[in-house]
């Protein structure tokens, strides 16, 4: 039996006339996506995208993998018949009935894309819906609020038979890379990469910074940072990791600065090191884990202060008004929380001040920042920032 998986989606149906430009954007990612012997042809056509399996390729492997494209809502394991209504309604069935037997109501639903067939919609759901009640005799009909329906679509070339209880569920979003680049400051915490994902879901395509102070943060923590980067590759796809040298300048920072403000004036240093960096990568905008009041210097007056730094780079927080149970909630779901919550330090960890400023005047940030010399800091970092291509293990 010939197979084929139709993919579906949502918010590009919505594009008008650009709509062709996000759906070429999608089957771009779903070659990216999967093993290049895994398939023999990926096209679009009538508000969907075929994916046809090579003969002998894991297909539910390739299911696993199309989970994680941006843009697909969901995924149909469909059987490949002819446009014969005898062939459909002899083999049809028989295709449907191991994925039948774990419920007990249906309805058809049909849909004739090619007005030429000699069925129209109702007809068909009729016809299917009797062949099916003859191969599978436990099975009922309710139309009003079946266990599951099965789907007939006459296509241009070909018929299409699936039940909804046999397809999976995507992502949802907007195709990767159809919403410009954006830089993750991407820490060792629970919160940075769901943000990254977040933004990704939104068709932003990442780059991602990290800062490391060693020796006070150990090459364990590089690594859980680094095993992060490759789960969110899973989603986005290949990008760069930076990763930035600060222990000189948090020194600098702790030894010419009020203790009070020294969460501040490193967050600043970082924006300003990221956006430069940003630049450098081709990325429009930051992006950050940060959530209204979780900590002392995410108060509104302390972000104020922080996104000042950034100079014209606007900065992103997708998570500023979701709760911690919310943020760990998608953690799990993409993967990363088991490894972000590994007992690994990070470089916002180190020298914490017991006191800090949670309500800061930006006058007197910069007044306590004129201390240091921050454009030299800030030209040493992005000149010894190293960077890597981090991809998907899978």
């Amino acid at each position: 039996m010939k197979e084929i998986l139709l993919i579906k989606y949502g918010e590009i149906i919505l594009k008008g006339l650009n709509r062709s430009h996000f759906e070429d954007l999608l089957v771009g990612n779903i070659k990216k996506a999967l093993p290049k012997d895994s398939w023999s042809c990926v096209r679009k056509s009538q508000a969907i995208t075929y994916v046809e399996p090579a003969e002998g390729a894991d297909v539910d492997g390739m299911i696993k993998r199309l989970q994680k494209v941006f843009g697909i809502v969901f995924i149909a394991r469909a059987g490949v018949f002819p446009k014969d209504m005898d062939v459909i309604l002899k083999e049809g069935p028989e295709y449907l009935a191991p994925a039948m037997e774990t419920v007990s109501t249906f309805k058809v639903e049909a849909k004739r894309g090619d007005k030429q067939f000699p069925f129209n919609s109702p007809a068909i759901s009729r016809e299917m819906g009797g062949a099916v009640l003859r191969r599978c005799r436990h099975l009922k009909v309710n139309v009003t609020q079946p266990d599951t329906v099965v789907r007939v679509e006459i296509r241009d070339r070909e018929a299409y038979v699936y039940a909804d209880i046999a397809r999976v569920s995507g992502p949802g979003g907007m195709p990767t890379g159809s919403n410009g680049r954006a830089a993750l400051l991407l820490s060792g915490g629970i919160d940075s990469p769901v943000a990254g994902y977040m933004m990704a879901k939104r068709g932003v395509e990442l780059c991602a910074v990290h800062f490391a102070s060693p020796p006070y943060t150990s090459d364990r923590a590089k690594e859980k940072v680094v095993e992060l980067a490759r789960i969110l590759a899973g989603y986005v796809g290949r990008y760069n990791l930076y990763v930035v040298p600060f222990t000189q300048q948090q020194l600098a920072i702790r030894d010419n600065c009020p203790e009070e403000h020294l969460t501040l004036i490193m967050r600043r240093m970082m924006m300003m090191i990221a956006a430069r960096l940003a630049k450098k990568s081709g990325s429009l905008a930051l992006v950050t884990g940060e959530s209204l009041g979780q900590v002392a210097s995410q108060t509104i007056q302390a972000l104020a202060v922080t996104d000042e730094a950034a100079g014209d780079v606007p900065v992103f927080r997708p998570l500023i008004g979701m709760d911690k149970d919310e943020i760990v909630t998608i953690a799990r779901k993409i993967g990363t929380y088991e490894t972000s919550i590994l007992p690994y330090e990070d470089c916002c960890t180190v020298f914490v001040p017991k006191h800090p400023t949670t309500k800061p005047a930006l006058a007197k940030i910069l007044e306590s920042q004129s201390r240091l010399d921050m454009e030299y800091w800030v030209n040493k970092a992005v000149e010894e920032a190293q960077w890597e291509v981090i991809e998907s293990e899978e």
